[in-house]
């Protein structure tokens, strides 16, 4: 739900439809720009001073493009104090270094780059430059951030010590996991649900043979250049698919809109927000206190914009289109300050991904701690430390960061003790949280047309323009024909209380209506799912907007720290980039660098982390084992069951010691003729466990030979190692805890599956 783009994956939300002649984006357009201007092998010191210019020019584009000055130092640096003194030769000599270092790493963002390969083509002389440039770009996750596997084994020479618990597994807190665990921290994320992402969630739909992923949430890289869900795509080279330009519209009647009065009225629209600037800018601060809607409809009653049925409705549309972006009533956003971000939007199409996001956060999720069912409901915080309670459970660690979504700190559903400042409290009060439903289908066959991405709907009435305005079709990267319906501005508040039937009814009589018209019938969708996003108790909403009274500047102050021990990210944290998910992801990287900012400045007696009140690891384990998900010889493995990657992790485990006969035993490999009374043959038998992949435990299922040649196998050629339950460490346990709390929320989700309005 976290997407913020238009029909046409425009980098401006009041653009609807441009002029673009690819249909599939290059995700190495970046890679062959760099190529082009300075060649495959870039060596800075045997270049002519022609050929210097040209790719300090190019590098300083490239920057650009990544959100730094040309010839200037972000905030951020001057902070940092990257040079000794501010303007002259120094600071125009580190422009020029990290500059080249940013080239570097989008020339191949799939290795790390090292401080050595910058060597190679920066002059000695700029040694001090190399360090101070590369050490800020590292550690502010500019550069070598993501989920390629070479980065695994490039840890921080300056280790950090010390623990922070982070509060949800969505981008923002994923991204800060991964940055603060490469920094050296101890690190442990609790999330309410049972799956990490958050608002971002891909469902699998249809049945046996005709299965597609589908995201129910967040959907559209907003702007593939420089965006960091780009790097990520590449990283795992998923490809992407551009949203096509083309975007029919229809009228309430099924007939298509004539283009005529489709450029006439987006024309019409355009203008109106052009007056809306030019107006905030005479009234000056009094702007603050008005509703873009209510402006609009001013505007729009003074100058006779619409003057018939047809064009009213298409004027609705576009409205709808400006309420879908901002998920939030026009009457509810700020005239003054709506569009604050639009100087930051990134650059280039906006994209699919192939597959749906879920494989981004997948990859994420790799390597990081992760507790899942532990929705928070306190967090007490200062100088000695932070305790966070969640159920009748209580983690202490030396900071937290709280990535929970606007919707849940404006119901001030976790305590915090002390309470948040009030300039805090003030900013979640005025920033607006609003929403965006879905309704998703898939369909026996694709019938609306291969050529197409998205098409609209008009509306009869104003108070529906929302509902079914826009289809999005998932056909391209879903692997199924997969249409959604989006549902925005007031119409999204009344689809929550509405029955799903009536939902499915009523967008099927829309499709029909239009296809009908072409002689097309349209088929009885094979499952549908409508979302209720304004209902989840850990989201209590969509995206956030600018309200009115609100400003950007509270972005800024939902973004600020607490003390030394309490932190914030998430999509409302991020002035910049809100509403989006790369937004969200960049904000969790920006709070890794301030937690590793605090720690250095400041001498903690780092602390351990303490959980209270949970089973023992053993029982835990020997829990898990009682049904394990694959068995043979004196082996048996559990793996996450949420998790279907064949590199994803699990535990084996093999039980070694004196056997007897009859049947095998739920705990253990030995034969006893009574199951479950296990106290003797655990004395007769050694319990031995390993952490390994999915693909590694069926690739040994398949090796010929005993058990013994087996086990010998794992040991001496693959390189593992057996060990008891309590020396599995930190990953280990982590593991068997998440497969434990996936185990559980999948025999919960199974009993309210009807919660998921199904039809």
């Amino acid at each position: 739900m976290m997407e913020k783009v238009v029909s046409d994956g425009s980098s401006l939300k009041r653009s609807l439809r441009r002029k673009v002649s690819m249909t599939n984006y290059d995700e190495k357009l970046m890679d062959e720009l760099i190529e082009k201007h300075l060649g495959g092998s870039l060596r800075k010191r045997n270049r002519t001073k022609e050929e210097l210019e040209k790719e300090t020019e190019t590098e300083a584009m490239i920057a650009l493009s990544l959100g730094f000055p040309i010839d200037a130092l972000l905030d951020e640096e001057i902070e940092a104090r990257v040079v000794s003194e501010l303007g002259g030769k120094e600071q125009n000599d580190y422009i020029v270094v990290r500059n080249h270092i940013l080239a570097k790493w989008r020339d191949n963002v799939r290795v790390w780059l090292s401080k050595g390969q910058i060597r190679e083509t920066v002059s000695n002389e700029y040694e001090h430059l190399i360090n101070s440039a590369y050490n800020f770009l590292l550690y502010n996750g500019y550069i070598n951030y993501g989920v390629s596997q070479s980065f695994t084994s490039h840890i921080s020479d300056e280790l950090v010590e010390g623990s922070v618990i982070i509060v949800g597994a969505g981008f923002a807190g994923l991204a800060a996991a991964r940055q603060l665990l490469s920094f050296g921290f101890k690190v442990v994320v609790l999330e309410g649900r049972y799956r990490p992402g958050g608002r971002v969630y891909t469902q699998k739909m249809g049945q046996k043979g005709t299965f597609a992923a589908v995201d129910l949430g967040g959907s559209v890289i907003t702007g593939i250049h420089a965006n960091p869900l780009g790097v990520l795509a590449r990283q795992l080279s998923v490809p992407l698919h551009k949203v096509r330009d083309k975007c029919p519209l229809y009228n309430p009647n099924g007939l298509p809109v004539e283009k005529e009065i489709d450029t006439k009225i987006e024309f019409v629209f355009n203008k109106l927000l052009d007056k809306v600037t030019q107006l905030r800018k005479i009234m000056g601060g009094f702007a603050k206190d008005i509703s873009l809607g209510s402006v609009l409809e001013t505007l729009g009653q003074l100058y006779g914009v619409t003057r018939t049925t047809e064009e009213k409705q298409l004027l609705d549309w576009h409205l709808a289109n400006l309420e879908y972006a901002n998920a939030g009533c026009l009457s509810n956003l700020s005239a003054a300050y709506w569009d604050q971000d639009d100087p930051y939007e990134m650059g280039g199409d906006h994209c699919f991904l192939a597959g749906g996001n879920w494989r981004l956060i997948k990859s994420l999720c790799e390597g990081v701690p992760i507790i899942y069912g532990k929705t928070v409901k306190s967090i007490k915080y200062g100088n000695e430390g932070v305790e966070v309670i969640a159920g009748d459970q209580i983690y202490q660690a030396d900071m937290v960061l709280c990535t929970v979504p606007l919707g849940v700190l404006k119901k001030r559903a976790i305590k915090f003790e002390p309470e948040l400042p009030k300039r805090k409290l003030e900013a979640i009060d005025r920033l607006g949280f609003g929403l965006l439903n879905k309704v998703a289908m898939i369909f026996p066959y694709v019938f609306w047309g291969e050529d197409i991405d998205t098409f609209g709907c008009l509306s009869h009435s104003s108070h529906k323009r929302g509902e079914f305005f826009l289809f999005y079709s998932y056909h391209t990267v879903s692997g199924g024909p997969v249409l959604i319906a989006l549902v925005a501005g007031e119409a999204a508040k009344n689809f929550e209380s509405t029955d799903p039937s009536i939902l499915i009814h009523r967008v099927l009589t829309v499709l029909k209506g239009i296809y009908s018209q072409k002689g097309i019938d349209v088929p009885n969708p094979i499952q549908t799912i409508c979302t209720r996003w304004g209902n989840d108790p850990l989201s209590h909403g969509s995206y956030s907007h600018v309200r009115v009274g609100s400003s950007g500047s509270d972005y800024d102050l939902m973004a600020e720290s607490v003390g030394s021990s309490l932190f914030f990210a998430g999509e409302a944290t991020n002035r910049k980039y809100p509403a989006s998910m790369h937004g969200a992801l960049l904000s969790g990287l920006r709070e890794a660098s301030r937690i590793f900012r605090a720690t250095k400045g400041r001498q903690i007696n780092p602390r351990k982390f303490i959980q209270k009140n949970l089973a023992p690891i053993n029982d835990i384990i020997v829990d898990l084992f009682r049904k394990p998900d694959l068995t043979f010889g004196k082996f048996s493995f559990v793996f996450n069951p949420l998790i279907e990657d064949p590199k994803s992790m699990g535990i084996m485990k093999v039980a070694i010691g004196k056997l007897t006969n009859d049947v095998n035993c739920d705990y253990c490999f030995c034969k006893k003729e009574m199951k479950n009374s296990c106290e003797h043959c655990l004395n007769q038998t050694l319990q031995l466990y390993m952490v390994l992949s999915r693909e590694q435990a069926y690739g040994l299922q398949k090796i010929s030979g005993g058990d013994e040649f087996k086990l010998s196998y794992l040991l001496k050629t693959v390189g593992l190692k057996l060990m008891g339950p309590t020396a599995l460490g930190n990953y280990g346990n982590s593991l068997i805890t998440n497969i434990a709390g996936a185990r559980r929320g999948r025999g919960r989700n199974r009993m309210a599956a009807g919660l998921q309005n199904v039809v």
